[in-house]
């Protein structure tokens, strides 16, 4: 039975989808957050406030609650592959993306994660599979990115904005890195696994931004910088990694990359309402086609649509969990 458990795809449930929405709307205020911080403060210690502001929370979190982190060196090997993964490495480069191209372009850029990930996923894992409707998606969701920041776009864009589109891109495919990687912590609480990799990452970047940018040596930002840190710390970071590694165990990296499908529209939005973002045409053409590739990553509506007769019988298609 457990041999057979490994094999079998991760799916999503009711519970799996409302944590993957509100998960995107955490997620879609962070390009918001990034964009108001690094218009003040460098990218390097945008990253270090957000990651060692959340592992403090989370770890005073724990302290309270008397509740220690693991003690075992292989398992801390394992945060900090992760936090280096998960955290400074795209959250550097979305950072840095962001000193040159929109927040809401950088969001919709991010909704490649999941078009990576199902090529990773099937060179790397025995029950996340290519199939024909993901690479169906795949194939349509970068179509979509292509319309984003394909040849009509880059005429209109300086050699800064290719840059940092590039730059969120190559988070995105760090991210699907990052997704795989994750599966190994099942069976260890969210919280663990989140302040974990939190608390990794941030003893990563204390020496890196005291070369690069010293904090110390930079002005305070003004008060709604301080909102933003604590904003994209407390919701973006802390609150989102707890549903990230919940999501993560019960449905896979495949499914779980999902949510960067969904996080453009809450950023998109903010960006629009309260940084005076232009919303354009292609924005909507091309989060069309990006939602046309999730519906068929996902396959449930392609198999409402199927004909009857080419359709499984219900018991075959039934995962039943235990």
């Amino acid at each position: 039975m457990k041999a057979a458990n490994a094999t079998r795809p991760p799916v999503m449930g009711g519970r799996e989808w409302t944590m993957l929405l509100v998960l995107a709307g955490l997620w879609g205020g962070s390009f918001f957050f990034v964009k108001v911080l690094v218009a003040q403060v460098p990218p390097f210690t945008v990253v270090l406030g957000r990651v060692g502001l959340a592992a403090v929370m989370l770890n005073a979190w724990l302290l309270l609650r008397r509740d220690a982190l693991p003690r075992s060196g292989r398992l801390w090997g394992a945060f900090l592959a992760m936090g280096v993964l998960n955290n400074v490495i795209p959250f550097s480069l979305i950072a840095f993306g962001e000193t040159r191209i929109a927040s809401g372009l950088a969001a919709i850029l991010n909704a490649s994660t999941p078009l990576f990930t199902v090529f990773v996923a099937h060179l790397l894992t025995e029950n996340e599979k290519l199939s024909a409707s993901k690479l169906a998606g795949a194939v349509i969701g970068f179509a979509g990115v292509a319309v984003l920041i394909g040849p009509f776009l880059l005429a209109g864009l300086g050699h800064g904005d290719i840059v940092g589109a590039a730059a969120c891109l190559l988070a995105a495919f760090t991210y699907s890195l990052a997704g795989l990687y994750g599966r190994r912590f099942k069976g260890i609480p969210p919280i663990k696994v989140a302040t974990g990799q939190l608390t990794a990452s941030t003893l990563v970047l204390i020496p890196l931004v005291a070369m690069v940018d010293p904090p110390w040596s930079l002005p305070a930002p003004d008060p709604a910088g301080w909102a933003a840190l604590f904003g994209i710390a407390l919701l973006c970071t802390v609150a989102a990694y707890v549903l990230y590694f919940r999501i993560l165990a019960a449905a896979g990296a495949t499914n779980l990359m999902l949510v960067t499908f969904l996080i453009p529209v809450s950023a998109l939005l903010l960006g629009w309402l309260v940084l005076g973002e232009a919303l354009l045409a292609r924005h909507f053409m091309g989060m069309a086609l990006i939602g046309g590739g999730l519906a068929c990553i996902d396959g449930r509506l392609l198999r409402l649509a199927a004909p009857a007769r080419w359709r499984r019988p219900a018991a075959s298609t039934v995962v039943r969990r235990g």
